[in-house]
C-alpha cells in the first residue's frame, strides 16, 4: 500500500428538498468508516432536533457574508433568502487524511464545485414523482402550505438541472438507493488514478525489472 493515503475524493449529492438526500447520505456514511460529510455553514434558523456544528454550523448573515468576502467558502448559495457555504479548510483537511468527503448541496454549489475541482463526482438524488414530494414534504411537519409550495416550485426548477450530474440515482426504494450511492462511492476507489496513488509501492515491485 501507499506510504501514505492518497488524497480522498470529493462528491456532491443534490437533489429538491424531501427527496431522501440527507437520509440517504446518513445511511451511507454508517455503511463506509472512509467517507466524512463536510458540514456546512448556513445563515437560516436552526430546525428543531438540529444540533450547531452537526447538521450545520449556524452563523449570522454578517458573519457568512465576511467570510464569503475573505475567500473561506469553497462553495457558496442562496436559497429561500438563506446562504449556505462549504468552508475550504474542513474539505481540505479531510481529504488530505484519506477521507472521501461528500458535500450535499443544491445544484447551483455543485456547479461550483465541479468547475473549481472537475475530477469531483456530482450525484443528483431524484424523488420518484412529484405528488410522492409533495406528500414527503407535507408529512414531515416543518413547513407550512405557503413554504411547501415554494419548495415545491423551487423543486422542479432544480430538478431541471438533473443533466449536470455524473450519476442520477432515484430514491423511490431508500435500500434500492442506499445501494447504488454505495456502489457509485466504492467505484471511485478503483478508478486507475486512484489506485495509482494507492498502490504506489505494489506497482513498483511489480513492474521495475
Amino acid at each position: 500500500m501507499a506510504e501514505h493515503p492518497p488524497t480522498g475524493n470529493l462528491l456532491t449529492v443534490s437533489a429538491p428538498s424531501g427527496a431522501g438526500k440527507t437520509s440517504l447520505v446518513r445511511a451511507l456514511i454508517e455503511r463506509r468508516k472512509n467517507l466524512s460529510v463536510s458540514v456546512s455553514h448556513t445563515t437560516r434558523p436552526m430546525r428543531p432536533g438540529e444540533v450547531d456544528g452537526v447538521n450545520y454550523h449556524f452563523i449570522s448573515k454578517e458573519a457568512f457574508l465576511a467570510a464569503r468576502e475573505s475567500g473561506e467558502f469553497f462553495e457558496w448559495a442562496e436559497v429561500f433568502g438563506h446562504f449556505y457555504g462549504t468552508a475550504k479548510a474542513q474539505v481540505a483537511q479531510l481529504r488530505a487524511a484519506g477521507n472521501d468527503v461528500i458535500l450535499e448541496i443544491d445544484w447551483q454549489g455543485a456547479r461550483q464545485v465541479k468547475a473549481v475541482c472537475p475530477e469531483s463526482c456530482c450525484i443528483f438524488v431524484l424523488p420518484p414523482s412529484i405528488s410522492d414530494l409533495e406528500s414527503r414534504l407535507t408529512k414531515r411537519g416543518q413547513d407550512d402550505p405557503d413554504t411547501i409550495k415554494r419548495r415545491m416550485d423551487e423543486a422542479q426548477s432544480e430538478m431541471a438541472h438533473w443533466s449536470d450530474a455524473d450519476y442520477l440515482v432515484l430514491n423511490d426504494d431508500f435500500d434500492r438507493a442506499l445501494a447504488e450511492l454505495t456502489t457509485i462511492t466504492d467505484s471511485l476507489r478503483l478508478t486507475l488514478d486512484y489506485q495509482s496513488k494507492n498502490l504506489t509501492t505494489i506497482l513498483r515491485a511489480l513492474t521495475d525489472h
